[in-house]
């Protein structure tokens, strides 16, 4: 799970919050800790890489928005975009990119860096975008570990997107919430149950959520994207490569040897109808 310490430290739980008080949340979280966020992590994410997680691994070598030259000319949308450093990227191969994310603070940053692309201010739940409005949608850690109701956002997107469009998003591979949060050999044995999809919660003296993490296993994620009118392409986990020897939260070339730490769903617009069936 990624997060930052706060300087009244919050209590950890697991409890049910729904998707107005995770939104609030998050909100409020990553305005909080936007600084404190690209000062910690800003180097390793550069200022115009496209970096899908703690990994490294780069759209440069994965092409899994397709190939770099196909880009050029294409509407894109970047969904929890922070400081816009994909946006920045695909601006380079030629692509019309708009970075929205639901922190201002992070989009000061990505005013802060610069580019001249737009940047939105809103919940990935409603997205502010016409119908068909873009070719592709790309989100690295944005949104989806952070909302009550993946299937309103993938829904919205599926909306935003035209016939034949693809949405790519990385999310926290559903196998590390059974594994403590931690770096080391104290996060490699299991402490928790996979299947216990309880959100985590950090909440503060009067019991507000102050940061939320929703958990769904690697079937609900599936379903999720499936159900909201998507076919799964490719399902990619990064291995941790020789050259990384950063530590981020819990991920660390330690358990990236052994567990994986990232999921990569790569997805198409299905033509068939989004699927009216929640979960």
């Amino acid at each position: 799970m990624i997060q930052e310490s706060e300087a009244s430290e919050p209590e950890a739980t697991r409890r049910d919050a729904d998707v107005t008080e995770s939104s609030r949340a998050n909100r409020g979280w990553w305005d909080r800790n936007a600084d404190e966020y690209q000062v910690e992590h800003g180097t390793f994410l550069g200022d115009d890489r496209f970096v899908w997680g703690p990994e490294g691994l780069d759209e440069v070598e994965a092409e899994l928005l397709g190939p770099p030259e196909e880009l050029k000319g294409r509407d894109v949308l970047e969904i929890g975009a922070g400081a816009a450093q994909c946006s920045r990227w695909l601006t380079a191969q030629g692509a019309r990119p708009v970075a929205l994310d639901i922190s201002h603070r992070q989009l000061q940053h990505a005013l802060r860096i610069g580019g001249s692309f737009p940047l939105v201010c809103a919940d990935a739940g409603a997205l502010p975008f016409a119908d068909a409005s873009f070719d592709l949608a790309c989100s690295a850690y944005g949104a989806l570990p952070f909302v009550a109701d993946p299937r309103q956002v993938l829904r919205e997107v599926r909306r935003v997107l035209r016939p034949g469009g693809r949405l790519v998003f990385s999310v926290t591979h559903p196998i590390r919430w059974a594994f403590p949060d931690e770096p080391g050999p104290e996060g490699l044995s299991v402490s928790a149950s996979y299947f216990d999809r309880t959100p985590y919660v950090e909440q503060d003296d009067e019991g507000r959520a102050v940061y939320v993490e929703h958990h769904r296993t690697l079937g609900d994620r599936v379903r999720d994207v499936v159900a909201s009118g998507f076919r799964l392409v490719d399902l990619v986990e990064p291995e941790w490569p020789a050259w990384n020897t950063a530590e981020w939260g819990g991920w660390s070339p330690l358990r990236g040897n052994l567990i994986p730490g990232t999921a990569i769903f790569v997805c198409e617009r299905s033509e068939t109808g989004a699927s009216p069936a929640e979960g």
